[in-house]
């Protein structure tokens, strides 16, 4: 393969597919639990050609199987959070610098650069959850920051309170992230105006709390809050990208990823645009184990390229970080 970081310079959709078609090659070569699933469902991999004739392998393969490609030494092993007795997703990661590069690059897309930002979070630390791969991308955040307010605050929300009120620093934009179960109980224990800040949520209850919808979560933290929008993040640990909504759910994504809708009833079939479907994600940056991922998540795209994700499907497990705890 080319330079790992050129795909951070992808800047059109042509460049996109040559890329995807050059991981599917090498991945299909060096990932062997991979390759056997794509030979189990006898497609030639001479015969990929676009994008859509790629299989995605189904992202429950990352609870029974090492997904990555070649025998180097990990880097860190990034597992998804679990209850007692739950099997958890693991992500063997060769690179972190990828990762770094992958998760500083899309932030900054969306709200400039993290040196001039104030980091919040509402997750637990990473002493706590060693490994987490969302902790671990919001410590790297607060390291580029190097503000000194900034702080993880899960075991303390009168702290987060008090830090909210404080004076804020000059010229800082103040970043609450936080899992989305924790943000809620904030807000029901410690409603104020805390303007100016950008609230990010991480995800559903996800066996914390009873699951509401979208518009319901967002009506209860916006007044919670004092802010007009509700901002939010979709990742996972089976990922080395994120997707961002600066508002009203709809999440973009940056060029070196791609969310794909598939036909619920045909998995090698896609809907049209404003119809419900899986999503599969095209991670590039997931260049050592696989970046062709078919998840449990049920979205929709819009024709926008935006998309929005509604939820899962009936059978899968209660899963995501906000089990972290």
């Amino acid at each position: 393969m080319e330079s790992r970081e050129k795909v951070f310079e992808i800047s059109s959709a042509n460049e996109f597919t040559v890329f995807a078609l050059e991981l599917f090659r090498y991945q299909y070569a060096r990932n062997e639990v991979y390759r056997a699933y794509v030979d189990a469902r006898k497609i030639l991999a001479e015969k990929i050609t676009g994008i859509e004739d790629i299989p995605f392998l189904p992202i429950e393969f990352f609870k029974t199987h090492d997904v990555v490609c070649g025998t180097v030494p990990p880097q860190a092993i990034f597992r998804s959070s679990g209850t007692t007795g739950m099997v958890r997703s693991r992500h063997l990661v060769t690179d972190l610098g990828v990762y770094r590069r992958s998760f500083v690059q899309g932030f900054k897309r969306c709200y400039g650069d993290p040196g001039d930002v104030q980091f919040l979070a509402l997750t637990p630390t990473p002493e706590q959850a060693p490994d987490s791969s969302l902790v671990y991308m919001i410590q790297k955040l607060m390291d580029l920051s190097s503000s000194p307010e900034n702080g993880f605050f899960l075991a303390s929300h009168s702290g987060l309170s008090a830090r909210l009120r404080q004076r804020r620093a000059r010229n800082k934009k103040v970043v609450l992230i936080g899992l989305t179960y924790a943000l809620v109980d904030f807000a029901n224990n410690y409603p104020g105006d805390y303007t100016p800040l950008i609230v990010i949520e991480t995800g559903g209850m996800k066996g914390h709390r009873t699951e509401i919808t979208r518009e319901e979560l967002h009506s209860l933290l916006c007044p919670a809050f004092g802010v007009e929008q509700i901002h939010s993040e979709y990742g996972m640990t089976e990922l080395l990208s994120q997707a961002w909504s600066q508002g009203d759910g709809r999440f973009n994504t940056p060029p070196w990823m791609k969310v794909m809708i598939r036909d619920t009833n045909d998995p090698l079939g896609y809907v049209n645009p404003g119809e419900t479907g899986g999503i599969n994600i095209i991670d590039l940056a997931n260049q050592d184990s696989c970046s062709f991922i078919a998840t449990q998540d049920l979205g929709r795209m819009h024709d926008d390229g935006q998309f929005e994700v509604l939820g899962r499907f009936d059978a899968s497990d209660a899963r995501g970080c906000n089990l972290l705890i």
